[in-house]
Parts: structure tokens; C-alpha cells; sequence
């Protein structure tokens, strides 16, 4: 059956900038030239990414005006394609671990809140096989050879608790995928064995490896390239980094709702009453109201520190209005 509504509309914004800044080939540096948009459909709901796309500007380079793109898109997304690697990982695992039917596939992800048919569940079975599918053959071998090296990205996409985890490692300086499979496990050993697969295949040699900051991931690349350089996403090390951030604000902020409960019996005592002494007091309640339920975006918008200088100026109005005499 095709699908009869439009997609939602995604309410996430993620901005991805390239973790390299200089060229790979020159080493001079790469600046950002433009940006590329595109809105990406995963478990967790629609996103739309904002692509800071770099570009080499030195002339008689080999990667002149060749852009440069995140490395996390291809965590998120394969190249064109409008579902997300965890869509993609959750539609495998139903079928071939579970042994799902389409329908049933189809059923499962509408539940999950992912807007698609059931035809477009075919096509992501196809995409699936193709990826675990994927060896690094001869055409993809001369084309890395004419790139001369590569920067290697490994990153594994579990669709829920208890389901195989879909490892795929990715070249950054081209996008292209060089190898993925279902594992059931995280174990280093493993991992490193994925690594020693591709190195061994591509023929050209690895310049680096960039991955989250997961402890058996960094393990295996020190086991399978040992004193090979090694960058942490920078997206996933703020996220970790971040995390007793988040923690000890989203503490804060319950403490501070304790401290402002009972806004309820004031508004109370006003109902009925149209004067303006009535009037400022339904506004400040209105405010703090307001303030309890505003969210920021941790941990650089922490809502406790956001719901703290809210109170703060909702108190330094009062205390003006005091000294008036109102």
C-alpha cells in the first residue's frame, strides 16, 4: 500500500561540521563554502541536517574545489537516501533475526512513529542486503587507489536492546562504505577483526580512524592499528563529556521546583478579580509557570541554569515592585 499522507515535519535541527580542516592531500587549509540540507527519517523522528560542506581553494591540488563533508553524516544517512542506518538496521533485524513479514515490519515502524509504506519497506530490505553485502571490489579498489590514502570511520547502530548491533566502516575522505556487518556483540576482538578485514582490502594506506568514544572500539583499533592516529566525534565527546553536566543540572533544576511550588492557590485567590493588582499577579504566575516548563538543550542550554535566571528575574521584579510600594 502507498502511503496516502506526507511526512511530519522534522522538529530536530542538527548543524555537522567536518572534524578535518585541512586538506588531506595539501595540508593547506579548507575553508567552508556552503551548505547542504537534507531531513533524515530515524527511530527517534524526523531530523533535518545542516551540512557545513568544506572545500580545498589551492589551485594544482588534487582535491580542488572536491568537497568535504561531516564525517557523522554517514552515521546518520547513507548518500541519498531519505531513512536513517538505524531505520535501515531495525527493518534487518525484524526480518531476518525476528523473521518478520513486510506487513509486519511495516506495522512495527509505524508504532515507532516512522512515516512510511510498505513498498518502502521492500526497498529498505534491498538496502539492508546491499550493505551487509558490501566488499571493498575492484572498482572501489582503483578509485581509493587514485585517492591514495584513506580516513576511516567505524560506527555500530543498535535499533533496540537485545537485537544485533550493525557495524559499518566508512571511508570519510570519500563517503563510500567499505564494509558492514551484524555483529552479536560489541567485543574489541571482534571489532579488530573488521578493521584488519578492510585494511587488508583496500590497498592504499590508513591516514586515521574516527569513532565515538566507546571503550571496545578503541581497543580495537589499537589492536588491529596499532599507533595509527585516532579522533573521538566530536559530537559523541561533548555528549559524554556533558553527561555529569546534564546530571547534576537536571538535579538542580528538581530542587528549584520544590522551592516554587504552590503557584496554583495564588491564582486562586485572584479569580474573579479584574483590578490591576489582580492582573500582575496572574502575569508573574503566568511567568513561573512558564519558566517550570521551559526546556533547554543540555549542556549548552541546561534548563536548570535556564529555569534559575528566570526565577532570578521574576524575583528582582518583585523585589523592584516592593520598593515602589506595590
Amino acid at each position: 500500500m502507498a502511503r496516502r499522507e506526507g511526512r511530519p515535519r522534522a522538529e530536530r535541527e542538527r548543524v555537522l561540521r567536518p572534524l578535518r580542516r585541512c586538506c588531506p592531500e595539501c595540508g593547506r587549509r579548507m575553508p567552508i563554502r556552503y551548505e547542504n540540507r537534507r531531513t533524515v527519517a530515524t527511530l527517534d523522528g524526523p531530523v533535518r541536517l545542516r551540512l557545513k560542506v568544506r572545500r580545498c581553494e589551492t589551485a594544482g591540488c588534487a582535491r580542488h574545489h572536491r568537497p568535504y563533508r561531516p564525517e557523522a553524516e554517514g552515521v546518520i544517512a547513507l548518500p541519498q537516501h531519505e531513512f536513517g542506518l538505524d531505520v535501515i538496521a531495525s527493518t534487518g533485524a525484524l526480518r531476518y533475526r525476528e523473521h518478520r513479514s513486510v506487513p509486519e515490519i511495516h506495522r512495527s515502524l509505524r508504532e515507532r512513529g516512522v512515516a512510511v509504506c510498505e513498498r518502502t519497506v521492500t526497498n529498505l530490505l534491498d538496502r539492508y542486503d546491499e550493505l551487509v553485502a558490501t566488499v571493498v571490489d575492484e572498482p572501489r579498489r582503483a578509485a581509493l587507489a587514485v585517492q591514495g590514502r584513506v580516513v576511516l570511520a567505524i560506527d555500530g547502530l543498535q535499533p533496540d536492546v537485545g537485537h544485533e548491533i550493525l557495524w559499518v566502516v566508512r571511508d570519510c575522505l570519500s563517503g563510500q562504505v567499505l564494509l558492514a556487518r551484524s555483529l552479536l556483540s560489541a567485543a574489541a576482538a571482534d571489532l579488530a577483526g573488521l578493521l584488519r578485514e578492510v585494511t587488508a582490502a583496500i590497498g592504499v594506506p590508513v591516514a586515521g580512524v574516527v569513532s565515538d568514544g566507546q571503550h571496545s572500539v578503541r581497543l580495537a583499533v589499537g589492536q588491529a592499528l596499532p599507533g595509527m592516529p585516532h579522533q573521538l566525534c566530536q559530537f559523541h565527546y561533548l555528549r559524554e563529556a556533558g553527561l555529569p553536566i546534564f546530571e547534576a543540572d537536571r538535579h538542580a533544576k528538581k530542587e528549584l521546583k520544590k522551592r516554587v511550588r504552590g503557584v496554583r492557590p495564588i491564582e486562586r485567590a485572584v479569580e474573579g478579580r479584574d483590578d490591576p493588582e489582580a492582573e500582575a499577579v496572574r502575569g508573574y504566575c503566568a511567568a513561573v509557570r512558564s519558566a517550570l516548563t521551559d526546556d533547554g538543550r543540555p549542556p549548552l542550554a541546561a534548563s536548570g541554569l535556564k529555569l534559575h535566571r528566570r526565577l532570578e528575574a521574576v524575583a528582582a521584579s518583585l523585589g523592584r515592585v516592593e520598593e515602589k510600594g506595590g
